[in-house]
């Protein structure tokens, strides 16, 4: 399936941030999910870091980031990524994460250990996408309460798909994860996005949509799958950009603080900006 001319991107230099990354051993979500994305989002004063390593505990069928091969998380990584974003000048960051579901508390703590390490050093502003932490209550305390600036869990497709690309993962559970944060923090902005693309139809986007508002969710990302590797899912379609702006429509008439939606949104992109909008 060709790929449109609406999804073609142009790339541009991306050695300053790459060596930022390179320097203090940090991995970015950008380069570990092939995001078509990195020219545009490196060119600006936000990063997105994956912390925890490279390789998740679950293997979900949409996903290029490697699978297995776990290893101890690095007590110094939080400090490293606080010095990084201090010596790039970032303004907003994103600190994700691989899901681990080795550890006890799912990796909680260090989400923590990092916001906290560069509010020490910072005033940038920190949001977290995080991994639904198998349902945990206190692990997603654990990270609320270190006080991030938007909390972000993605929920990724409608419900009948998450068997074919999401199987590791509970719809219900995802949604709970919202729920949860939303009454640990009242005042906390709840993000979630999801790819289109996959076999949907707009009968479950919209369901999905009003899913999410339920939840408590401030705000939602909405962007066209790509297959990054061939050991992926295929995408199903290619989504025309009027129906991205019709599913924005609908999005912005449900009653969400802030829509991005088009083909090439992404999860993280354009992230402070949509955090001033709101």
């Amino acid at each position: 399936m060709p790929l449109p001319a609406w999804l073609k991107v142009k790339t541009k230099e991306l050695h300053t941030t790459k060596s930022f990354l390179r320097k203090y051993k940090l991995h970015s979500v950008c380069e570990e999910t092939r995001c078509p994305n990195q020219s545009y989002c490196f060119n600006k004063p936000t990063t997105a870091f994956m912390i925890l390593g490279d390789s998740c505990s679950r293997d979900c069928a949409f996903c290029a980031i490697s699978h297995g091969n776990l290893k101890k998380p690095d007590p110094d990584e939080p400090k490293r990524i606080a010095h990084a974003v201090k010596e790039m000048g970032l303004r907003y960051v994103v600190i994700t994460s691989v899901t681990r579901d080795d550890l006890v508390d799912g990796g909680a703590s260090h989400f923590a250990e990092t916001i906290k390490a560069i509010k020490s050093l910072t005033n940038t502003k920190v949001e977290v996408l995080t991994p639904d932490f198998k349902g945990s209550f206190d692990s997603l305390k654990t990270v609320i309460d270190a006080q991030p600036h938007v909390f972000n869990h993605n929920l990724e497709t409608v419900q009948r798909l998450y068997p074919y690309v999401r199987a590791q993962f509970d719809y219900k559970l995802s949604l709970d994860v919202l729920k949860n944060a939303k009454t640990i923090n009242p005042d906390l902005n709840i993000k979630s996005g999801f790819m289109l693309g996959l076999g949907e139809n707009i009968q479950e986007v919209e369901t999905l949509l009003n899913d999410l508002k339920i939840a408590g969710c401030d705000i939602v990302t909405i962007g066209q799958y790509l297959r990054p590797s061939k050991r992926n899912i295929p995408v199903k379609e290619y989504v025309n950009p009027d129906t991205f702006e019709m599913i924005k429509n609908k999005a912005q008439e449900i009653g969400f603080k802030f829509v991005a939606c088009a083909p090439l949104v992404r999860s993280s992109m354009n992230a402070e900006e949509i955090f001033e909008n709101i």
